[in-house]
């Protein structure tokens, strides 16, 4: 799990538009990342998902995680309604950084 975490802070914490100057997550205690509080759950999507289409793994992802998260209400999520859901805004850099890892070409 730490070499995905790792992979992750490098290659989308880096450029999420929640972290400062240096990278560091500017998050409060009273907001949490959807990436970090759910990476068992997505890591745990992208392997169990037998296909390449990335619309397919994204359903997957919405409708395992997304149903767990305290944002989403009665189907709705205002994180993601506004954007601000790091896992949605950042879909594509987490499978590309998950799939690098599991291919050996992150360490």
């Amino acid at each position: 799990m730490d070499k995905y975490l790792k992979a992750l802070k490098q290659n989308v914490c880096s450029i999420c538009v929640d972290s400062g100057e240096k990278g560091s997550c500017t998050l409060n205690e009273k907001e949490s990342c959807a990436v970090e509080l759910f990476l068992p759950r997505i890591i745990e999507v992208i392997h169990n998902t037998d296909s390449d289409n990335m619309q397919e793994i994204h359903q997957k992802l919405k409708d395992t995680v997304c149903v767990e998260c305290r944002a989403q209400e009665n189907g709705n999520c205002y994180l993601r309604e506004d954007a601000n859901c790091s896992l949605d805004r950042y879909f594509w850099s987490i499978i590309e950084t998950i799939q690098k890892v599991d291919a050996g070409l992150i360490i």
